[in-house]
């Protein structure tokens, strides 16, 4: 155990350390939010990367969906890196930079409000990131309470909780996001080491890459070890969720307002994906082969699916328990500080302070940011460690599925008002409306039907709709890509002088020395 807790003594000075050493970036609302805007490549490529893949991914996501697809759940490791990590660097990194920059929005309600000219849009938006954030954040740690019991049995999980949200909260409160930033590279470093580690051991393990995917056909069935795996349809629903998911969430959207500039972004895009390959394809790969590690009763693991990777490392040394448990803390506290950050920031910039009837200052601001930073972190911390100790199961139920929920909910809503508010001038107020009463009425409707076990009678609802989070959360994405345009079409346009000067941000005159140009004239007259 005291290699453990030297890991982790070593791990939680650093990260205040930098939360301490970051606060010259942290004086004022713009700083403290984004860092000033002058983060580079290697610091925002790794802090979208950790707040992407989180605890959840590693014990819940890779466990679970390994044992359901076999080593295909790769696939959704690699969605996430292609689809999740590389595409929305393309198609938004430097739209979003310039966009927001030109509109000086910080959060992404703040954008809403001032891209759609709607003050309603702005408020609308802030409180769905204010209510679904905060059952997201609490999931962090679900992740956690497996693994830490299984390294430190004697010690109870709720101390584990407790350290870890008042560190969070103390670097995240000094430093703002430039703290989150460098640690979130910190972090990102153990991520990838670690997962190396436990590639190398889960394999060797059963003899080799060759001889581990023997086993498991041997073991679990052919299906298990092969291209597609034993659920095709189910498994590209969660590719669709979990990449395309990010496309929407504020707290990975945020990464972009404040990289640098343009050559950042070229190089992000590069380190972004190299990393979601390594980390979230190890994730899922290394689940792939959980069969192997726990018998089978009725179709689900022994164990139970968030025990499925403890089991698979529990007996391999207290230097990998080790290092695994500083990757879990690694993924669990960037992704947590992320979210706080965003749901502070929103809650002041987009709900506390357009309420006020005289102006905030900058000061009172940061006051408001820094308080409720410490609300959200001491909320998720509560629902979490009630989660953990409940023999209620209905309540148990209902905080596990409202989680499940949050993340189709707020990618439902989000993805298409802000993807096509990019590029289009044509995008309508009233189709963003709609987007975001598709997105909350789907997720809605799935908390009903998950609690109450309610069901609709339909067999299309029933089997591919609200068959799980999962699969409404995908659809509830899909619809908004679809409806957000059609009815752009038959609504009326905005402003078209107010969309012509929000667009001009992307034409920029370019002027030459006149010698310049008086050579290549010259040349083209030869």
């Amino acid at each position: 155990m005291w290699v453990q807790i030297l890991f982790l003594i070593f791990f939680f000075a650093l990260m205040v350390f930098v939360g301490f050493l970051c606060r010259k970036h942290a004086k004022n609302v713009d700083g403290f939010v984004l860092g000033g805007q002058k983060a580079g490549p290697w610091l925002t490529a790794f802090a979208y990367g950790t707040s992407y893949f989180s605890a959840v991914i590693f014990v819940g996501y890779a466990g679970k969906f390994g044992w359901n697809f076999g080593v295909a759940s790769t696939w959704i490791g690699l969605g996430n890196a292609f689809i999740g990590s590389l595409l929305p660097w393309v198609l938004l990194g430097r739209r979003t930079r310039i966009m927001t920059n030109h509109l000086k929005s910080k959060t992404m309600p703040e954008f809403f409000g001032t891209r759609y000219d709607s003050k309603a849009l702005k408020l609308i938006s802030a409180v769905i990131v204010f209510v679904f954030l905060i059952p997201y954040t609490a999931s962090l740690f679900n992740g956690l309470s497996r693994l830490f019991t299984m390294a430190f049995p004697t010690v109870d999980y709720t101390v584990c909780v407790i350290v870890m949200s008042l560190l969070t909260c103390v670097y995240v409160i000094a430093g703002g996001y430039m703290a989150t930033a460098v640690n979130d590279f910190i972090q990102g470093i153990f991520m990838v080491f670690g997962i190396c580690a436990v590639i190398f051991a889960v394999l060797h393990e059963n003899g080799g890459l060759m001889a581990s995917m023997g086993a498991l056909a041997d073991k679990a069935g052919w299906e298990y070890s092969s291209f597609l795996g034993a659920d095709p349809l189910f498994l590209l629903f969660v590719i669709i969720l979990t990449s395309l998911g990010t496309w929407g969430l504020p707290q990975m959207i945020g990464k972009f307002y404040a990289i640098k500039d343009e050559d950042s972004i070229k190089k992000g895009t590069v380190i972004s994906t190299v990393f979601a390959i390594i980390v979230a394809g190890g994730c899922y790969f290394i689940g792939g082969f959980s069969r192997l590690f726990s018998e089978s009763v009725n179709g689900a693991p022994a164990v139970g699916y968030d025990n499925l990777v403890p089991t698979m490392l529990e007996n391999m040394g207290p230097v990998l328990i080790g290092i695994v448990l500083v990757l879990v803390l690694s993924a669990s506290m960037s992704t947590l500080s992320s979210l706080v950050l965003t749901s502070s920031s929103t809650l002041t910039l987009d709900l506390v302070a357009p309420l006020k009837k005289k102006p905030m200052s900058e000061k009172k601001k940061m006051l408001f940011i820094r308080l409720f930073i410490a609300f959200f972190i001491v909320v998720s911390a509560l629902i979490a460690i009630y989660q953990a100790r409940s023999t209620n199961e209905s309540s148990v139920s209902f905080i596990a599925d409202l989680m499940g929920v949050s993340w189709g909910v707020l990618a439902g809503c989000f993805i298409a008002p802000f993807l096509y508010g990019l590029y289009s001038k044509k995008i309508t107020r009233a189709s963003v409306y709609v987007s975001f009463f598709v997105g909350v009425a789907m997720g809605l409707t799935q908390l009903v039907k998950s609690i109450a076990k309610f069901s609709f009678h339909v067999p299309f609802l029933d089997d591919l709709v609200f068959k799980s989070s999962i699969h409404s959360g995908a659809i509830a994405m899909i619809l908004g890509l679809i409806l957000v345009p059609l009815v752009s079409l038959v609504t009326k346009k905005m402003n078209k002088n107010r969309m012509d000067e929000i667009f001009s941000c992307y034409k920029k005159t370019v002027t030459v020395e006149a010698t310049t140009a008086l050579k290549i004239e010259e040349e083209e007259d030869h």
